[in-house]
């Protein structure tokens, strides 16, 4: 099953002319997941044809304003065109409340259920073919990064085997397909038999990262990604305002998917003062090669 992941800003603090704030947007079998929703995210979302229609949930870092701002608009313009599919919504401790507040400002009555969570750490929804984890980070208030997990791919089931084994077509063949064993007739068929599972493979691996100081308490949850997302506030040079408010460096950034055995770093939540994205991208350079500084509305390859 393919996946799009979308950068929809890259911007901290304040949006500039060429950099909206930070949002991510993922989309797997058809439903779209979007990580913090700040102003101008729906409209990011409509240049990118990510529709707000069919977001399935938004998972929230934290309550900082360049991450939240844009949920009541969303919310909003999601009621008014007739959304009847429940929305969910996940955060840290403290977000019912927050949710509550932007019904209040978006003065609107709305038609579909919002489904608020609350979560800490650990596993916050699991689905069929994915999951999705939260991560403790060490922010200026309560903040949580973001793991998808792809289902592993088994194997590749071989119908014209089962066909011929004369196990009929139906629920036999999806338990076969989840490693059951099953019966037919008088006899008893074992997954082996049907499955090649010289076609299996791990399933893709995302890990999001935003308002954090660097630190390996993070390390195992996102360890082995396909793709790191991680915020880089500051070049190293300002390292010291970085600290004070608990943000990381592009080189930090970099030494962390370094450690972790990141496949591809994509650095995001980008201050305002560095006009050029070189200068990010040669600074984690310097610590792991394979980074990406996109621009707003790039397409990540998975």
């Amino acid at each position: 099953m393919s996946i799009r992941l979308v950068v929809l800003g890259t911007s901290c603090s304040n949006p500039t002319v060429d950099r909206n704030l930070t949002a991510i947007g993922l989309r797997f079998e058809g439903n779209w997941l979007l990580f913090d929703c700040p102003e101008g995210t729906q409209r990011q979302m409509m240049k990118a044809n990510v529709s707000y229609m069919r977001v399935d949930s938004i998972f929230l870092s934290h309550f900082h304003a360049d991450h939240v701002l844009g949920l009541p608009g969303l919310i909003a313009t999601m009621a008014m065109h007739g959304r009847d599919a429940p929305l969910n919504v996940f955060g840290p401790k403290g977000t019912k409340k927050e949710i509550e507040k932007v019904m209040d400002l978006a003065l609107m009555k709305k038609n579909f259920e919002i489904r608020v969570k609350e979560v800490s750490s650990g596993l916050v929804t699991k689905r069929d073919k994915y999951s999705v984890s939260a991560v403790p980070l060490k922010h200026t208030a309560k903040c949580l990064g973001y793991v998808f997990k792809e289902k592993d791919k088994e194997g590749t089931f071989q119908r014209e085997k089962a066909l011929k084994l004369g196990i009929p077509e139906g629920p036999l063949w999806s338990q076969l397909q989840q490693g059951k064993k099953v019966k037919a007739g008088k006899k008893e068929f074992r997954p082996e038999q049907v499955m090649d599972y010289g076609k299996g493979r791990p399933g893709k691996k995302i890990s999001i990262v935003m308002d954090t100081l660097p630190s390996d308490s993070y390390f195992d949850e996102i360890r082995d990604s396909d793709v790191l997302v991680h915020e880089a506030a500051f070049l190293d040079k300002h390292i010291s305002r970085a600290k004070e408010t608990r943000h990381s460096t592009a080189k930090q950034a970099a030494w962390v998917a370094s450690q972790t055995g990141a496949k591809k770093l994509v650095i995001v939540h980008i201050s305002p003062r560095y006009k050029k994205n070189s200068l990010v991208e040669n600074e984690a350079r310097q610590e792991f090669g394979n980074v990406v500084v996109p621009k707003d509305l790039e397409e990540i390859e998975v």
